[in-house]
C-alpha cells in the first residue's frame, strides 16, 4: 500500500466527503487566496541582495568622500600655509565626522521609509 504525501493528496482526502458545490467553493477559495498572496508579494516585494549591497555602497561612499576631501584640502593647506598645526589631521577628522553624520542620515532615512511602509501595510490589512 502506497502512502500519498503532499498537499494535493491531502486536499483529495479532505474533499472526499464534499459535494460538487462545496468542492467548487473550496476551489474558488483556494484560487482567491493564491491570487491575494501573489498580489501582496508583488506590491510588497522585499529588497533583495543588490539593494543591501547598494545601501552599503552609499553609506561607505558617504563616509569616504568627505574624509578624502578633508585630507586633500588639509594637505594642500599644509603645503601652501606652513604652520605648527597639522591641517591634514584636523580636516581629516572633520571630514570623517561629516561623513559619519552623512551616513547616519542615509540609514535613518531608509529606516523611516521601511517603518512607513510597514505602517501602511498594517493599515491596508486592517481595512
Amino acid at each position: 500500500m502506497k502512502l500519498k504525501s503532499g498537499k494535493k493528496s491531502a486536499r483529495k482526502v479532505e474533499n472526499k466527503g464534499l459535494n460538487n458545490e462545496e468542492k467548487k467553493s473550496d476551489f474558488v477559495g483556494m484560487i482567491g487566496l493564491k491570487t491575494a498572496r501573489k498580489l501582496h508579494a508583488r506590491r510588497n516585494s522585499s529588497p533583495g541582495m543588490w539593494f543591501g549591497l547598494g545601501m552599503i555602497g552609499i553609506i561607505g561612499w558617504s563616509v569616504v568622500i568627505p574624509t578624502l576631501l578633508g585630507a586633500a584640502l588639509g594637505i594642500w593647506l599644509d603645503n601652501h600655509y606652513a604652520d605648527q598645526r597639522s591641517w591634514t589631521l584636523a580636516l581629516l577628522i572633520a571630514g570623517l565626522t561629516l561623513g559619519c553624520f552623512n551616513a547616519w542620515y542615509w540609514v535613518d532615512k531608509e529606516q523611516q521609509t521601511m517603518s512607513n511602509e510597514q505602517e501602511q501595510e498594517k493599515k491596508d490589512e486592517g481595512e
